[in-house]
């Protein structure tokens, strides 16, 4: 059973995170599904474009403590949506938490209703977003990367759309996909593919330099004490141990 549903529609590949039981948490599974997934979307001559989406109220709640990624396969499934010759975009209508951000900072263009709220959760149990920084920080306003990363507070579609996360905040994430995707399906594979390289070159150079580093320190945080105590209390639902 895949946890990625796929679909095809006049040039278009919309690729489904299809774990709704557990907010479409990336687990090695769901990682491996999407990974498969983009690999064929990127061998396909017949997509122009590729749209990830959800079911459920959640676009996804980031990393599944339970059955987390290998850090090196969520760090290339990153990678693999920024290298993939056609332009992928994130349609969210619900939630955004963590590695999940990830996600739609790696898609080169993203829209979302008024439903969608976002927020990098892992100061709040004992980590950073680590090797997510590497397709958000390029992009991100720094100041309000700043203030996101440091508080984990939760923000809107608008304030996403502000900082640079959010290609578009809309009532209506299909009304607002709709130019976008029109203009992709106009213009050629070769012209999309070299022109999204150009726009990508400063995210893979962030890749090339920090992954090791930024693997590193993921893994060293996700194996401290701190990170025990700050995973147990979110699945036991109570405050962590340095909650003053």
């Amino acid at each position: 059973m895949t946890l990625v549903g796929v679909t095809h529609a006049h040039g278009v590949a919309t690729l489904t995170l299809d774990s709704p039981e557990n907010r479409n948490a990336l687990s090695a599974p769901l990682v491996q599904d999407l990974t498969d997934a983009l690999t064929r979307c990127g061998k396909d001559p017949a997509v122009r474009a590729v749209v990830l989406t959800h079911t459920g109220t959640t676009f996804s709640a980031g990393a599944d403590l339970t059955r987390p990624p290998d850090p090196a396969a969520f760090v290339a499934l990153l990678r693999q949506v920024v290298e993939l010759p056609q332009p992928v975009l994130a349609r969210i209508t619900g939630h955004v938490r963590a590695g999940g951000l990830g996600l739609v900072g790696a898609c080169d263009l993203a829209a979302a209703g008024p439903g969608a709220t976002f927020a990098f959760t892992e100061v709040r149990i004992g980590v950073a977003p680590a090797v997510i920084s590497m397709p958000l920080l390029p992009r991100l306003d720094p100041r309000a990367a700043a203030r996101y990363y440091l508080t984990g507070e939760r923000f809107d579609a608008a304030e996403a759309a502000r900082i640079g996360l959010l290609t578009a905040a809309s009532d209506d994430v299909d009304e607002a996909l709709a130019p976008l995707l029109d203009g992709l399906r106009r213009s050629s594979p070769q012209a999309l593919a070299e022109t999204k390289r150009l726009l990508t070159a400063i995210v893979l150079e962030t890749f090339d330099r920090d992954t090791a580093a930024l693997t590193a320190l993921s893994a060293r945080l996700f194996a401290s004490a701190e990170a025990r105590e700050g995973m147990t209390a979110f699945l036991e639902r109570r405050d962590p141990a340095w909650v003053l």
